[in-house]
């Protein structure tokens, strides 16, 4: 996995926050209401966008099974 410092695409994003979160033994919960994302579809300038809508709770947890 490449240093999440030089993170250039969203599966790398994901990989090392959850590694982070991981490394915690962490939960974040984000609540959200009515809002609207536009997400690229890779790194580059050109990226077509995804419209993503969020209203409620997000959680993000992460355990150490090993």
């Amino acid at each position: 996995m490449a240093d999440s410092n030089n993170t250039t695409n969203w599966p790398e994003l994901a990989a090392a926050l959850y590694d982070k979160l991981n490394e915690r033994n962490a939960e974040l919960t984000y609540d959200f209401h009515d809002v609207e994302l536009q997400v690229p579809s890779n790194s580059s300038n050109e990226a077509s966008l995804a419209r993503w809508k969020i209203n409620g709770a997000v959680s993000i947890r992460a355990k150490n099974l090993g």
